[in-house]
């Protein structure tokens, strides 16, 4: 009792802290109030879902709700187009009491642009006072689609045939740039948009005025109207300036109260959102309005603004979110200490906020189609990374603070009066080194166990030069070893071992099984088999260990990338009688083995698939984490890929065989922690999948971003978490439970965590293509492997260093383009340099490997066991 309350008031405190932390960040902005009228806004009553090409008519009753909504808010209004049902504006800015500057759009198609005219020149001759002034065309010049003289001829025409005041909008340095257009305006209509410089918000302001004076001192005796100023409230960074609520209301507010000191006219850009200016101008360019497109404004002129008004909202549902994550884990962990009860909540509670942040962020912008599907194929893998990150801290969790250990099994040393029972001990064996399977046999042959046989099954081996040899040192070793050659036998090993079991004596018991390189300590059996005794143990598994690591500096990284798994992860997975079965150093009790159906020919992993058939039946194992026997590292590079994805694939095909038992149901034959314990072991195999798609997602929208940078936006959020987070959480894992569990140095755990990432892209496409693909085949751990030349070893991780090639070149276009000189352009190259840290991994580590740093002559062998052959 006093557990449960004391989880539950670790529980409301975290989520107390994760509310307060939302509280702090979303705290309400103190900016300069605007309590006056705004001059001008220019308008556009497009609505959320209309394009250009969709809307061919604004209704006039549109028009008036929004010259409604703006009446008692500003003087004026600006338009861009007298077509479409634009002329009406006016009229219905006349019924509002609102001032209007009427617009004609110019562009290529002349047709179009006479339309425009003439209906600008009617409108401009009806009587109506409040049509202030005349705009023809807009940042015509900027766009390039007539020439000066062209834009001149039409305004002196438009001049000739109506009596109010006429000009154009350009940007303020066109209007530098062309001096004889001034002279034939009435009044300058400039555009300051310092967003599109790429100036800092906090420097916008003053760089308007700035650019203002620049032009009044160029041309004194000419009217000055800003025709568009304003700032983004959302979209992508543009080289220094940063889209976003917060800036936005900064930019408005402090430039409308200098413009009313320095009597400056201007029209805002713009009353409201217009979404389908993305296709246009980008992402950015959807967001310049005061009011959002559903006519609803984003923040209040006068008092404090919130940068995510709803932040309560999501704060709410990632508390609630939190809550179940924790409830999940922290009920059903009895033994955690507080400490680890908190680690994990915070963990929890972050996770919880960095899904909904992400998820904040798409709802407040505008979605197509795409984009939704964009969005939720990130957020499904955002969870993943989340499901990951907390499996992975509740292991860190369960191991640093662990109340006690109720399932340590050690060696045991049984009564005198105990019966040994009769041991098959299996040794299968193809194409491996006869010099190196001789000492396997001596060492059994010192096995001390007073009832054994040892049947070596000689598995497809073709040169009698290599299997011979093992068939004399059989007969010589005496009538307990007995030697099978087989020929054209299927089932790779699990087919060898299948027969050996057929021809395993009647009353043996236990069957053990071990790899052809293994010398097994004499005391082995002695100190394991008791184990038996419990009628409901299935399989008892010692450790793989090695011999090898100090033959070289890549060696010595395997070996502890190695030990983590059998000191960290099988240890706590013995916990819960939950632990991966190894085809070596294993014992199976006879009857249970048949019991099940023997070993599965169809799975490359057929070990590993046999102790969850034993679970399935409801058998036990036992784990002692005591090294009885050493074997030997793969060689190389390749050999250990090719380890590595056997053992990978072999899991995704164990997965599909046998997903319904790992299903939350009660026709489920595992227990809960069972089935926990089996898919939290194999998520990290599923992360390191997620990173690949990342990093090619990453890839592709890289180079979508540095073909069409404007019309492109990088999605840091919804990568920072899989990413950068993920990694670094990894990273620190990995360390911290090796300081905790292997008795290495730190050097050493660095080293494992090398090996281990330069693994990342063989352990994806063993994912991958293990979920995708069936029937690859049974693939041999080579032994005594020559080490290959160096381009040898380079085309083993082509494809490591076709995408480490990518990565950096798309690391170096992003840095030299101004275009993304800003946090965001900074954190995306932090994203790609992160996700090219596991293929520089694979390459440093390929070069350990094949570093001369073993005894000279002796290239990929275990020089001292050679010389005495």
């Amino acid at each position: 009792m006093k557990k449960t309350i004391a989880t539950l008031v670790t529980l409301v405190l975290l989520v107390v802290i994760n509310f307060s932390i939302w509280s702090y960040i979303n705290n309400p902005l103190q900016l300069q109030p605007w309590t006056k009228t705004t001059m001008g806004v220019t308008f556009d009553p497009m609505r959320k879902d209309d394009t250009q090409k969709t809307k061919t008519f604004h209704d006039p009753a549109d028009i008036d709700a929004d010259l409604a909504l703006l009446a008692d808010k500003v003087h004026a209004v600006r338009t861009y187009s007298v077509l479409k049902g634009l002329d009406k504006v006016p009229e219905l800015a006349a019924k509002h009491g609102l001032n209007v500057t009427v617009g004609a759009w110019i562009g290529g198609d002349l047709e179009k642009n006479r339309q425009e005219i003439e209906t600008l020149i009617k409108i401009s001759r009806e009587d109506n006072p409040k049509i202030v002034r005349i705009m023809v065309g807009n940042e015509v010049l900027l766009r390039n689609e007539i020439t000066e003289e062209q834009l001149i001829d039409y305004i002196r025409e438009v001049k000739k045939r109506t009596w109010r005041p006429v000009s154009t909008s350009e940007t303020w340095n066109d209007w530098l740039a062309h001096p004889e257009l001034v002279k034939e305006v009435d009044y300058i209509g400039v555009h300051m948009l310092p967003y599109w410089e790429g100036v800092a918000a906090d420097d916008a302001v003053d760089y308007v005025f700035d650019r203002y004076r620049a032009l009044k001192q160029a041309y004194p005796d000419k009217p000055i109207i800003i025709t568009e100023v304003g700032w983004p409230s959302d979209g992508q960074p543009f080289k220094h300036a940063t889209a976003s609520i917060a800036n936005q209301a900064r930019f408005l507010r402090e430039f409308l109260n200098r413009a009313a000191n320095e009597h400056i006219a201007y029209y805002i850009i713009e009353a409201f959102d217009q979404p389908w200016k993305m296709s246009d101008e980008g992402s950015a360019g959807a967001y310049w309005g005061i009011f959002n497109a559903d006519r609803q404004p984003k923040y209040p002129m006068n008092g404090d603004v919130l940068t995510l008004p709803a932040w309560k909202n999501w704060a709410v549902g990632a508390a609630v979110f939190s809550i179940v994550l924790m409830g999940l884990f922290l009920f059903t962990r009895r033994n955690l200490k507080l400490p680890g009860l908190l680690f994990f909540g915070l963990i929890a509670n972050l996770a919880a906020s960095v899904i909904f942040w992400t998820v904040s962020i798409g709802a407040q912008q505008y979605q197509t189609s795409m984009t939704i599907a964009f969005w939720i194929l990130l957020v499904l893998m955002q969870m993943l990374a989340v499901t990951i990150l907390l499996i992975e801290s509740l292991e860190i969790a369960e191991i640093v603070w662990h109340r006690n250990t109720a399932r340590t099994f050690t060696p045991l040393v049984p009564s005198a009066e105990f019966k040994y029972p009769k041991v098959s001990l299996h040794l299968p064996i193809h194409n491996e080194p006869p010099n190196m399977v001789r000492k396997t046999l001596e060492a059994l042959n010192k096995v001390d166990y007073p009832n054994l046989e040892v049947l070596v099954m000689d598995n497809n081996t073709k040169d009698p030069a290599i299997w011979e040899p093992v068939r004399d040192d059989c007969e010589r070793l005496g009538a307990k070893f007995r030697f099978f050659h087989l020929e054209n036998w299927p089932g790779f090993k699990a087919g060898a071992i299948n027969h050996a079991l057929e021809q395993t004596a009647s009353d043996a018991e236990i069957i053990a099984v071990i790899d052809s390189d293994y010398m097994l300590s004499p005391d082995w059996l002695k100190c394991m088999v008791p184990y038996f005794d419990n009628d409901n143990v299935g399989f008892v598994q010692s450790p793989q260990d090695y011999r090898d690591r100090h033959l070289s500096t890549f060696k010595s990284f395997c070996y502890w990338e190695y030990a983590g798994f059998f000191n960290i992860g099988m240890v706590q997975r013995n916990e819960y009688n939950a632990i991966i079965q190894h085809g070596t150093m294993t014992m199976i009790r006879k009857s249970a083995l048949q019991e099940v159906g023997k070993w599965a020919e169809w799975c490359i992993c057929e070990d590993s698939e046999l102790g969850l058939r034993l679970y399935e039946a409801g058998y036990d194992s036992v784990y002692c984490k005591d090294s009885f026997g050493q074997g030997l590292m793969p060689d190389t590079m390749s050999g250990y890929m090719t380890q590595r994805f056997r053992w990978v694939y072999g899991a995704m095909q164990i997965i599909k065989g046998h997903w319904r038992s790992f299903l939350p149901t009660k026709k489920s034959p595992l227990t809960s922690a069972q089935r926990y314990y089996f898919v939290a072991g194999w998520l990290p195999w599923f992360s390191d999948a997620l990173a690949l798609l990342f990093t090619i997602t990453s890839l592709i929208l890289t180079a979508i971003l540095l073909y069409d940078p404007l019309h492109s936006e990088l999605p840091v959020n919804a990568f920072l978490l899989p990413t950068i987070g993920l990694f670094s959480f990894k990273i620190i894992r990995s360390l911290w439970l090796y300081q905790a569990r292997v008795p290495c140095s730190i050097w050493q755990s660095l080293g494992a965590s090398l090996s281990g990432l330069s693994l990342t892209h063989t352990v994806a496409r063993g994912t991958i293509q293990g979920l995708f693909t069936n029937g690859k085949p049974f693939m041999r751990t080579p032994k005594y492997e020559k080490q290959g030349a160096l381009v040898a070893g380079l085309l083993t991780i082509r494809q490591e260093l076709l995408l480490l090639i990518l990565l950096g070149t798309a690391i170096w276009f992003m840095y030299t383009l101004e275009h993304f000189d800003n946090l965001s352009g900074r954190l995306w190259i932090a994203v790609l340099s992160v996700q090219s840290v596991p293929y520089l991994a694979a390459l440093v580590t390929l070069l350990v490997s094949i570093a001369p740093s073993y005894r000279q002559g002796k290239s990929g062998a275990l020089a001292e066991e050679f010389d005495d052959v």
